[in-house]
């Protein structure tokens, strides 16, 4: 049998269900569409992250993220377009309207965040754009997502990527960071570059604890083995080198780790030890 005959036969038998999935990912074909031109072709993923790969996209596809989140009121949904993205057009599916990203010139770096708020699943609706040429050709439209439980302290979260506030954070602020946060490392920054294409500044931190940390940003490394890790911001916020100790907090993004608040060690140790005499603290440090 030839291989599209079987794609198509695949489409067909599962009614439009996944061809190529499982719990995380989903790589499929728009062949269907030849048969088809009303073909909305439906996907459903299970997980907090993953990636979808639409090769000879055609038509439209709808990715349902459906994972355990029923402890969670409202999600952050975050989406990263692989290198190879173009041919689409990407939407987001309110209460039965479509609402369209602004992904004009994506590039492989660039973040889109929607809340999605309520019982309603998140929703990603790709349209395929026709070829140029009025012939098939090998694209792929792919990005990878996750979907955040609003656990994280660290640059805010928006249609338009990832935005900062830039200013110190508050009392409050700072326990919350150190209780939430995808990552709380005391350490000394080593280095810091810009990158201006980016819009970025990534420090250097050499860490003397690791409290926690969600992801693997921090590792040992080195002959006397040490913690070590890089943390992002954005170049707006002006992060520069600076000597002494601090508190790193933040979240991790498709394993980047983003900075959120960052005091200086012995003014978070002061303000996090007045809460705890207060017993006003909301989580307890292994500072020891």
């Amino acid at each position: 049998m030839l291989p599209n005959v079987t794609v198509l036969l695949c489409f067909l038998a599962l009614q439009l269900r996944l061809c190529a999935a499982d719990l995380c990912n989903w790589t499929g074909s728009g062949f269907a569409a030849a048969v088809d031109s009303r073909l909305v072709l439906q996907v459903r993923l299970r997980c907090t992250e993953g990636s979808v790969r639409w090769v000879y996209p055609g038509q439209a596809l709808r990715v349902v993220l459906e994972p355990n989140l029923s402890s969670v009121r409202s999600t952050t949904v975050c989406i990263k377009p692989s290198p190879s993205f173009h041919g689409a057009s990407v939407f987001i599916e309110r209460e039965a309207r479509l609402e369209l990203l602004p992904t004009d010139g994506w590039r492989a770096e660039r973040v889109f965040c929607f809340r999605s708020d309520g019982p309603r699943r998140p929703v990603i609706y790709l349209q395929a754009s026709p070829p140029s040429d009025g012939q098939w050709s090998r694209r792929t439209v792919g990005f990878r997502y996750e979907l955040l439980g609003n656990r994280s302290a660290a640059p805010t979260v928006g249609r338009s990527g990832l935005q900062a506030s830039c200013r110190p954070c508050s009392d409050a602020e700072l326990l919350i960071a150190a209780c939430n946060s995808d990552f709380v490392v005391r350490g000394h920054i080593g280095d810091v570059t810009h990158d201006p294409e980016r819009h970025t500044s990534v420090v250097e931190v050499s860490a003397v604890r690791v409290f926690w940390q969600r992801g693997g940003a921090f590792r040992r490394r080195g002959p006397a083995p040490r913690w070590r890790g890089r943390v992002h911001t954005l170049l707006r916020c002006h992060v520069g080198p600076g000597g002494g100790e601090f508190l790193f907090t933040g979240s991790e993004r498709f394993g980047e780790a983003w900075l959120g608040c960052a005091p200086r060690y012995k003014d978070f140790l002061s303000v996090y030890q007045a809460a705890r005499a207060a017993r006003q603290n909301p989580c307890d440090l292994p500072l020891v």
